[in-house]
């Protein structure tokens, strides 16, 4: 059975120079004890959410995270944040970190299992300032927790 990769041609490339100003020329490790990768290259894609205040007693928000392999769901994820926030920023910000944590480990696992991961990762969110605040490193993060965990 062939799934067909997903088509991200219309997104824009993100790809700033800051990238490489304050980072280097950072390039993925790949492991070196990974076995070779047979058949054809995957796409990953990521969908993160966080629902505030889900709790109404304990003012904890909740993240969702869903990854697909191609068009096909292989991993998902919901939990209740140990952290109160009082704003979305802050809960959307919490998901996201969770969500690129995941994705590293994601990317790993493929590569154990001898599938060969194409290009990038793609992340959807729906929270416009927490995107730009990703991608836009002038910005400044005003909380130091999410500064800390930023990087």
């Amino acid at each position: 059975m062939h799934i067909d990769q997903p088509n991200y041609a219309e997104l824009p490339d993100c790809s700033n120079k800051w990238a490489r100003s304050i980072y280097g020329n950072v390039e993925e490790l790949v492991p070196h004890n990974a076995p070779t990768a047979l058949g054809e290259p995957v796409a990953l894609t990521t969908y993160v959410d966080a629902n505030l205040y889900q709790g109404m007693i304990t003012g904890c928000s909740v993240t969702g995270i869903l990854h697909l392999v191609n068009q096909t769901p292989f991993e998902w994820f919901s939990k209740r944040q140990a952290t109160v926030k009082t704003a979305t920023y802050g809960s959307e910000f919490v998901a996201a970190r969770i969500a690129v944590e995941q994705i590293i480990d994601v990317r790993i696992t493929m590569r154990y299992l001898g599938v060969a991961v194409k290009g990038k990762t793609i992340m959807f969110g729906d929270n416009q300032s927490l995107i730009t605040s990703f991608t836009e490193l002038q910005l400044p993060i005003n909380k130091w927790h999410n500064a800390l965990s930023y990087h």
